[in-house]
């Protein structure tokens, strides 16, 4: 939860930072004028391509960009039998990054405050954040008894705080925005955006509402529908006049101190991304399990902030056996299990790395505010 939230737009770019207690904890950058994820679209299939072990895929053109990429084989869905030149409802769950387009899905899903519609699948999941055994089965009852025929739903943790008659008319909202989708996309030609995301400041709002102090914005229309709730703030340049900038600039950094004198260093390569724990100047009196678990609470907080995913492995200091590294990878899992992005801590490999999968939605923040040196073609090394 952050308790100070920065937000700044200007002409294509959205950037938005949340604080707590000074330090960055949050930070999202969108560039509008690429493929969201979460948008709509009816694309135009463009080319159809052969992938391994027999299967299929195909491109498409949703209008911005490089192509997207769907897979014909998709869960709840029968296998997309297309030619070049036909149209399809697609949803991005993949943003595109420098070296490839945008990945799309047909299994729309429809975002709510408290639940998510999915048309396309047939059963009811509830958010294992939701700890209340019992007040999960009520809602799910309670969404279950308001179905109207096939359709699907994932419970939201917000669900826990809303009263059961805001949740039937969400549904009914939700509903009622996939009707409208398909009408438009009866009547509009491809390319075109169905439908845009929710507006990702609302969502962090209504995300920590109740822990919000203080809202800083360059929008004087934004600032005068939040005041009456919250201390909203004007700034024509937010994020360079309340040290943003320079705090983006050190989550760029390959390398981060740890208070007691260790560090990690973070490279980020097309395979994966490696980090590496060493204690360099740690004056902890040779406590590798204390230095493992400050690295452990350093390296959750860098994930998230600089939106690392793919495949990640860690190099923790010292021995890798897993009696050393056990109470460092119940941490990562517990961490991990209120993180909003999906993610795995598949424990220890064969060589003493702890591996780490995370979903990837978006770009990383070093892929969105950086780009490959032509020089050094990214290995980040100079010819003697």
């Amino acid at each position: 939860m952050i308790d100070t939230l920065i937000y700044e737009k200007n002409s294509q770019m959205i950037k938005m930072a949340g604080m707590v207690a000074n330090k960055l904890t949050l930070l999202e950058i969108v560039d509008l004028s690429k493929p969201i994820e979460g948008n709509i679209y009816l694309g135009r299939i463009t080319k159809k391509i052969e992938l391994a072990n027999g299967k299929t895929g195909y491109f498409v053109n949703i209008g911005k960009g490089k192509e997207a990429f769907i897979n014909a084989e998709e869960y709840g869905r029968d296998d997309l039998n297309a030619n070049e030149g036909q149209e399809v409802i697609v949803q991005v769950c993949q943003e595109q990054r420098e070296e490839k387009g945008a990945k799309v899905v047909r299994s729309l899903q429809f975002v709510g405050h408290n639940l998510v519609y999915c048309p396309y699948k047939m059963n009811i999941d509830v958010s294992l954040k939701i700890n209340d055994k019992l007040k999960a089965e009520e809602l799910k009852k309670l969404v279950n008894d308001n179905m109207t025929g096939q359709e699907g739903w994932i419970v939201r943790t917000n669900a826990v705080y809303a009263d059961d008659k805001d949740i039937v008319e969400e549904m009914e909202m939700l509903r009622t925005q996939f009707d409208e989708v398909r009408q438009k996309a009866k009547i509009s030609k491809a390319p075109e955006v169905l439908l845009e995301r929710n507006n990702l400041l609302v969502d962090t709002i209504n995300n920590n509402g109740d822990y919000l102090q203080k809202i800083i914005i360059n929008d004087h229309n934004i600032e005068n529908a939040l005041k009456d709730d919250f201390d909203v703030s004007f700034d024509s340049e937010p994020f360079k006049n309340n040290g943003v900038e320079d705090l983006i600039t050190d989550a760029l950094q390959k390398e981060v101190k740890l208070k007691n004198g260790g560090r990690i260093t973070i490279e980020e390569t097309r395979a994966c991304v490696a980090i590496d724990v060493d204690s360099g100047d740690d004056d902890g009196l040779g406590s590798l399990g204390r230095l493992n678990m400050e690295a452990a609470e350093e390296i959750v907080h860098q994930i998230r902030l600089r939106n690392l995913s793919g495949k990640i492995v860690v190099d923790f200091a010292g021995s890798s056996e897993y009696r050393f590294l056990k109470n460092v990878i119940e941490f990562l899992n517990e961490e991990f299990r209120r993180d909003n992005i999906k993610t795995f801590v598949n424990g220890l490999s064969r060589s003493g790395l702890v591996e780490i999968t995370r979903i990837r939605r978006r770009p990383s923040l070093s892929e969105i505010l950086t780009e490959e040196c032509v020089s050094c073609r990214g290995i980040g090394r100079v010819e003697k």
